[in-house]
């Protein structure tokens, strides 16, 4: 099944909510807006330019189960950088691949140096049940239709 739409629509819906690190703030106050947002990642922001993204999974990894203190390493310490991000036009698929491939849970989105927004596995998913779920209603409505 071909996936049509782009992610410009999941960022519609999340109406631009993108939560943000300094690379200098301490792994336990990330870990704690994340908490406090109920997201699973932020995007590393020195000035506004995009330089990581800092994930649980870090924390978990590169915080925990070396023994380090959250409120001793920076974000800068333990973040993903490079970051891998896409186009607002991606569609769902390429962006469902990128994440599979490169086996991350978060894609921020950007138009050139800008930050957009960022976009989740769930975003993702939830986006190819709906459209799956519209497939079927136009295919039962045409089946009832035909019969």
């Amino acid at each position: 099944m071909q996936l049509t739409g782009s992610i410009r629509s999941i960022l519609e819906q999340k109406r631009g909510m993108i939560h943000t690190a300094a690379p200098s703030d301490s792994v336990f106050d990330a870990i704690k807006k994340m908490a406090e947002k109920e997201v699973g990642a932020l995007i590393v922001l020195d000035d506004e330019r995009v330089v990581g993204i800092v994930s649980e999974r870090d924390y978990a990894r590169k915080v925990i189960l070396k023994g380090h203190s959250s409120k001793e390493i920076t974000v800068a310490q333990i973040m993903s950088s490079p970051v891998i991000f896409v186009d607002p036009e991606y569609s769902v698929e390429e962006c469902m691949r990128i994440v599979t491939e490169q086996r991350i849970r978060h894609l921020p989105v950007m138009r050139g140096n800008r930050l957009l927004g960022i976009i989740s596995i769930g975003d993702l998913v939830n986006a190819i049940l709906s459209e799956q779920s519209e497939t079927i209603r136009h295919l039962e409505a045409y089946i009832s239709r035909a019969g």
